[in-house]
């Protein structure tokens, strides 16, 4: 569908990638990936048309249309989310403008009789058809579906643009993206602002696509539940595998250890050569060999080996002092701004060594209950912080807070101490600071590079809580282990703020839920709680103790009174069940929608044909399919309202 030959980038004298050709077929899902500044968002740029190669052809057949999500992008703020979202169906609005303009010609006209009023009609009927084909009847629900899971309310549809931060406006430059149904989608970092439930949704949403994506993102969870083939640009070029990003890995390594062997034997070759040369250059008789050894070691082309992965490295945080057994107790915290309620009585007691997880929809309060912790905003109830606890902090905004005068390595040996100090270039690289990077002053940094920085000065500072707001947002994959084996052997207390699934697993061993107002609790790790989410497994309230409230409903009881014992016991069962029932239909009803939308795409094809097009009956068949396609949609959409309530 789309073929790349013999691309190059240069930027100055250097390439960063040349001779590059691959091709996308229409059902390839392609992870692109390799270290920072290898040229995985130049790839995509060049793809989406935005940036020339320096040489090299992109071809691609005419009609087909190409959708770009870059990772930070301008956006405007005049209209409602609704209204931004339905940009995306400026086709069907156009559409519909010539359909009322040819009826409001139909109804003044009174030369029924003519020619051209016998036209009209039959241009309006065509343009009805085409109408109804585009699917103008019925794209406010596939709208909605796909704002609601992206994370948005249905309240929130009627509501300016301007009143989101720039995480949740990109979300709406995504919907908008993933509602035009492009032939190639390319997604630059697309789960930076997406809680978990939103990357689930737009895991299955991709999955099930079944059109062409090429994607960049250091969510590894994400790309091995979405891709199916990983093109590595390392070492300026590429190295194709139709495989998934896990199994990539394995070969990868693979063909590392063998490029090594190859080296070793090459250098000895070379070693035997020189040898060879060095002994008989002077020798009249063996001067027809050393010349031919001289042109052999002329032509021999050098292994290229893949770049060190030194995700190995392994980093120790400073010892620090031993906190109080309960390094953070909250008893009925509340916190609210005005009339809108974040969170109401949370009651959690985190124990000293514990490495828990705060997750939730973005807004439901984390990041809030940190400053809380942190002392930054107040609250109401009571929040207390254990004895001999030395916080750090990281924050979105902990980048901004830095030495803009510091260069990189100065920022680092200015905290590091004792035999740290000897691996500062060591640490700087695995975090993508190698090089000539390292003696970069802060202000000319970007916002991703200034935030990798704070996490490495927080790395070596003496705590014994560690606060983490988004770390990962800025690091890749290898950035991302090292910083995980650290907290991993950290052994003080640990709060991550995350979304990052894989980053999470095997990493924290409690997770507090934020959601509706409440905090619950949920024992074990990051993937058991989404299996007890998925099952529809109540999670317990807490109670001021920091336990468990065994007869606690996950919502109020319907009579405004707490139930007790056995009729909390029998209510929480008979919700679970409702629940599941739901979950049933709304997987009924998707699964119906599927089919119907395949039958209509295969009569859109048959249509097509010179006989399709002359054939009445078929367009018969096709309104009755888009009107049962409609109720379907609108079952859909009762069941997912019924369900969220």
């Amino acid at each position: 569908m789309i073929s790349i030959e013999n691309l190059k980038v240069e930027f100055g004298a250097t390439p960063l990638f040349q001779g590059v050709s691959y091709i996308i077929n229409p059902k390839d899902r392609i992870a692109l990936v390799g270290k920072n500044g290898a040229g995985k968002s130049t790839m995509l740029k060049i793809l989406a048309g935005m940036q020339q190669p320096t040489d090299g052809t992109v071809s691609m057949p005419k009609g087909i249309s190409v959708c770009y999500l870059p990772q930070v992008m301008k956006l405007t703020d005049e209209r409602t989310v609704r209204e931004e979202t339905e940009q995306a169906f400026a086709h069907i609005s156009e559409q519909k403008a010539m359909l009322d303009a040819l009826a409001v010609e139909m109804a003044e006209r009174t030369d029924y009789d003519s020619e051209s009023y016998h036209e009209l009609i039959d241009r309006f009927t065509r343009e009805n058809e085409r109408f109804q084909l585009i699917g103008g009847a019925n794209y406010h629900a596939e709208m909605e579906q796909t704002l609601v899971g992206l994370g948005f309310r249905r309240e929130d549809f009627d509501r300016p643009t301007s009143e989101f931060s720039g995480g949740w406006r990109m979300r709406i430059e995504l919907a908008k993206l993933l509602l035009q149904h492009p032939d190639v989608l390319l997604l630059d970092e697309p789960t930076n602002h997406l809680d978990i439930e939103s990357i689930q949704w737009l895991e299955n949403f991709l999955a099930r696509n079944g059109k062409a994506v090429v994607l960049v993102s250091h969510d590894r969870a994400f790309i091995n539940n979405v891709t199916n083939r990983t093109i590595e640009i390392t070492c300026g070029t590429i190295h194709d595998y139709r495989v998934k990003y896990d199994e990539y890995v394995v070969l990868r390594r693979e063909r590392r250890e063998q490029q090594l062997r190859a080296n070793e034997n090459q250098q000895k070759e070379i070693a035997d050569i020189t040898d060879f040369i060095e002994r008989f250059r002077y020798k009249p008789t063996k001067a027809i060999q050393v010349q031919s050894r001289i042109k052999q070691l002329e032509k021999m082309v050098p292994v290229v080996i893949d770049e060190e992965d030194r995700s190995t490295l392994r980093l120790k945080f400073r010892p620090a002092q031993r906190s109080g057994n309960y390094p953070v107790i909250c008893e009925d915290t509340t916190k609210s701004y005005g009339d809108h309620l974040v969170f109401k009585d949370a009651t959690l007691t985190i124990h000293r060594g514990e490495k828990v997880a705060f997750v939730g929809k973005n807004g439901e309060g984390k990041s809030t209950l940190v400053k809380c912790i942190m002392g930054e905003i107040p609250f109401e109830g009571k929040l207390t912080i254990g004895h001999n606890v030395e916080i750090g902090y990281f924050a979105q905004n902990q980048a901004q807070l830095l030495d803009e005068e510091l260069t990189v390595f100065d920022t680092i040996d200015r905290v590091a101490v004792g035999d740290i100090r000897l691996k500062i270039r060591d640490i700087l690289g695995a975090f993508m600071f190698g090089g000539e990077a390292s003696d970069k002053k802060v202000k000319v940094l970007s916002g991703g590079e200034r935030s990798r920085l704070a996490m490495i000065k927080l790395l070596l500072e003496q705590v014994n809580l560690l606060i983490l707001d988004e770390p990962t947002n800025h690091l890749d994959m290898r950035s991302k282990d090292v910083l995980k084996e650290a907290i991993r052997e950290f052994d003080g207390t640990v709060i991550v703020v995350s979304h990052d699934r894989e980053f999470l697993d095997g990493l924290v061993t409690k997770v507090y839920e934020f959601g509706g107002g409440k905090v619950r609790e949920h024992l074990g790790g990051i993937y058991d709680y989404l299996q007890k989410k998925e099952t529809g497994t109540p999670a317990p309230l807490l109670s001021p103790q920091g336990g468990k409230v065994k007869d606690a409903m996950p919502a109020s009881p319907p009579s405004g009174e707490d139930l007790g014992g056995a009729a909390s016991y029998a209510a929480r069962k008979e919700q679970a069940k409702q629940q599941r029932k739901l979950q049933k239909r709304v997987e009924e009803c998707e699964k119906r929608v599927a089919k119907i939308e395949a039958e209509l795409k295969e009569l859109e094809e048959w249509m097509a044909t010179p006989t399709g097009a002359a054939n009445a009956a078929l367009f018969e068949q096709y309104a009755q399919l888009k009107n049962t396609l409609s109720e379907a949609e609108a079952e859909w959409e009762e069941a997912m309202m019924a369900l969220e309530e």
